[in-house]
């Protein structure tokens, strides 16, 4: 069997890796043998160091690829330490494609998806890419921002739930107390969660609680709001219904301030670590990205310069590349589904602030609608191109410069250009 090497590095032998909560199952092949080997070891920490020590030793240090279902997890995020191991993310899905080509039946279990995965890694590691992990900051950065996100959703989630239990059975508590994201909202409904009690509450104890938040015409609102609740009527006076739901509107309002608190560490965290970060500036210059977006971008394009050639590269592993399918006459182009849906959200996401913020963003995402593109087909095509402008600005350690770009435009007679224009006059 001839020598296989990984970025001209020899590798001395081949492991596929099927991990599961418990217990995992390994299969390894030494490069030069035909034999095929099979382990059992524990989900433990200890047990995980041991085996990798067994392996340098075994293997004097030399490298080792090893191929996994795991792009971050416990297991890949104790593996990364060492050196020696060169580590091969596997999509699930390809498994699975690569599964079905030997075991039509769909038939599996784990000693046959390690050995797979060995096989998988051994046959086709020139056209896999071996993960190249950033410096620690920039882990920290991605891994910050994709939590915090997370949490934005869960405070999201609670306020829909909020709103929607409040029009089962207090529907005017929306209109008085205005947007259900405001701590102003959520006292309101900790103290008076159902119309019954609200109206027991006094003018005076009104004032008290409405002079703690700055409000226009406060007196006037107050006394508004009196006549509003002694003339409401309530949507239902079922038991049933409003001691439910009421529950539901305080344990949510519990909540959401913890949320809150949780979200402004995240913040104060990511603010501090993106100010130490050498690329910093590079997206600080971009038109829109803000606070939030800004650590979240750098972390996509991560600190390893050589980990990406092309653009194209991160055009296709976010998804805003479309995927064109074609066989015979029939050609049909879609969005990608199988990639990272957080990375795909982030460049959406920038692309759809920038529109406000960049002159030609904003007529390139007009000239998308004018062609009777949607919203977010528009933003796409525009996040396409924010990528390869990015790209080029990350790959040179250079500022973005707005007017430069312009200038670019109109060297190359960019369609663009007498839009814009238009757009000045």
């Amino acid at each position: 069997m001839p020598q296989a090497t990984v970025n001209g590095l020899e590798i001395v032998a081949f492991i596929g890796l099927d991990w599961s909560d418990k217990q995992h199952c390994i299969c390894l092949q030494a490069s030069d043998s035909s034999a095929v080997e099979f382990d059992e070891l524990l989900q433990t920490a200890e047990a995980l160091h041991q085996w990798v020590a067994k392996l340098r030793c075994r293997f004097g240090g030399r490298k080792v690829a090893l191929a996994l279902e795991q792009s971050k997890g416990a297991v890949i995020y104790a593996l990364m330490q060492y050196d020696f191991l060169v580590l091969f993310p596997i999509n699930p899905k390809a498994l699975a494609k690569y599964r079905e080509a030997f075991a039509v039946s769909g038939a599996k279990d784990d000693p046959t998806d390690a050995e797979l995965l060995a096989d998988f890694v051994r046959s086709h590691h020139d056209k896999l890419r071996a993960w190249m992990p950033d410096d620690e900051k920039t882990r920290a950065l991605g891994m910050l921002s994709e939590q915090r996100r997370k949490l934005v959703d869960d405070r999201t989630a609670l306020i829909n739930r909020l709103t929607s239990t409040l029009k089962q059975y207090f529907p005017q508590a929306i209109e008085w107390i205005g947007p259900l994201d405001s701590r102003q909202a959520w006292e309101f409904l900790s103290r008076w969660p159902t119309l019954q009690s609200l109206r027991k509450a006094s003018a005076t104890q009104l004032h008290r609680f409405f002079d703690s938040y700055r409000r226009r015409n406060k007196a006037q609102f107050i006394q508004q709001l009196v006549e509003q609740i002694s003339q409401a009527v309530a949507l239902t006076d079922d038991f049933a219904v409003v001691t439910t739901n009421s529950l539901v509107v305080q344990a949510t309002v519990a909540q959401l301030p913890c949320l809150d608190a949780a979200i402004a560490c995240f913040d104060q965290q990511l603010a501090a670590l993106f100010e130490q970060h050498p690329d910093r500036e590079i997206f600080q210059s971009l038109p829109g990205a803000g606070p939030a977006l800004e650590p979240r971008l750098l972390a996509a394009f991560g600190s390893r310069r050589d980990r990406f050639q092309q653009a194209q590269e991160i055009e296709q592993l976010s998804g805003v590349a479309p995927v064109t399918k074609r066989s015979g006459k029939s050609l049909y182009v879609h969005r990608r589904f199988a990639c990272s849906k957080f990375l795909r959200q982030t460049f959406h996401e920038y692309a759809e602030q920038s529109i406000s913020k960049s002159a030609w963003a904003r007529v390139y995402y007009q000239l998308q609608r004018s062609r009777g593109k949607g919203h977010h087909a528009a933003v796409r095509a525009l996040a396409f191109k924010w990528i390869r402008i990015i790209f080029r600005c990350w790959k040179d350690r250079t500022l973005y410069n707005e007017e430069q770009y312009l200038q670019a435009l109109r060297r190359r007679n960019s369609p663009l250009v007498p839009l814009l224009q238009e757009a000045t006059i």
